[in-house]
């Protein structure tokens, strides 16, 4: 029985394109994994390739040979990734979702270099691609922790931007004394640039590409180092403790087999769902 039922599709639905969708989207068969497999040694070697042609010493000698295997794995992913697009029931959906959008974007920048020349540097976006094939292996040491950070950080993000609201101001309040203390005679030119100060301060970075010449001035640094330190432990603070909680649901979730929806391609964790929550096809 064919998996497509969907019309939103190149041609009819058939036992080429269910076996396709099988090998391309699934990891339950040999052929599934053997085909993830492959598809991340591809990927991790492609960026590989593009990270070797940016060493100057190595490009002078071998640049050709790097460019044509860059194209080799352009084709090749371009070629997946039509693939994709033919045993999928909704090309649209598919083509816009996230995934999809990571593999569109892993094949353009070696065209785009046709056109701007080091376009092709942008090709290192690929290794996000990675993210899928973890998924669809169903490794969870990495699916798991990767939930659960992420509903940790939706869980958080209401506390992270009040603490975010409140250092923003603290960096704007300080960054405007330090220039009205320290004026453009050391280097403060500008409140932009007290305020740019006050981050790299903050932070703990510190540049030292201008620094307060006064008393006061220094002073009013010391007080910040020492208040970047303390602020540091908030944020931390924060997500540590969402993460246990979130940590502690995730365990007690069911373990239910993951199933790939044939629309999109997204995964599906509730063994209740009988359609995708991306696309509304219905799951097989």
């Amino acid at each position: 029985m064919s998996l497509l039922t969907n019309s939103d599709f190149w041609g009819s639905p058939g036992p080429a394109r269910d076996a396709t969708y099988r090998v391309i989207f699934e990891a339950e068969t040999r052929k599934g994994k053997l085909f993830d497999l492959a598809l991340i040694f591809a990927i991790l070697t492609s960026v590989t390739v593009v990270m070797l042609d940016s060493v100057p010493e190595i490009a002078k000698e071998y640049h050709g040979l790097l460019r044509i295997s860059e194209w080799i794995f352009t084709i090749l992913f371009t070629i997946e990734y039509v693939a994709r697009l033919w045993c999928v029931a909704s090309r649209k959906k598919y083509a816009l979702s996230f995934f999809g959008m990571i593999d569109l974007f892993a094949v353009i920048p070696t065209y785009l270099s046709v056109l701007l020349p080091g376009g092709e540097v942008l090709a290192v976006v690929r290794i996000l691609r990675v993210l899928r094939v973890f998924r669809i292996l169903k490794l969870v040491q990495y699916i798991g922790e990767a939930e659960v950070l992420v509903a940790t950080l939706k869980a958080s993000r209401f506390k992270i931007v009040v603490f975010l609201i409140t250092v923003m101001s603290i960096v704007v309040v300080i960054g405007s004394i330090i220039y009205l203390i320290e004026g453009p005679e050391n280097g403060f030119t500008s409140i932009p640039r007290g305020l740019y100060w006050s981050v790299v301060t903050l932070t703990t970075v510190g540049y030292g590409d201008v620094t307060p010449q006064t008393p006061i001035g220094q002073a009013l640094a010391a007080m910040l180092m020492v208040l970047g330190y303390a602020l540091i432990a908030v944020p931390t603070g924060l997500f540590s403790a969402e993460f246990v909680q979130q940590n502690e649901s995730h365990k007690k979730a069911s373990n239910a087999p993951v199933r790939s929806c044939p629309g999109c391609g997204s995964l599906e964790k509730d063994h209740q769902a009988g359609y995708c929550r991306y696309c509304g096809q219905k799951l097989t």
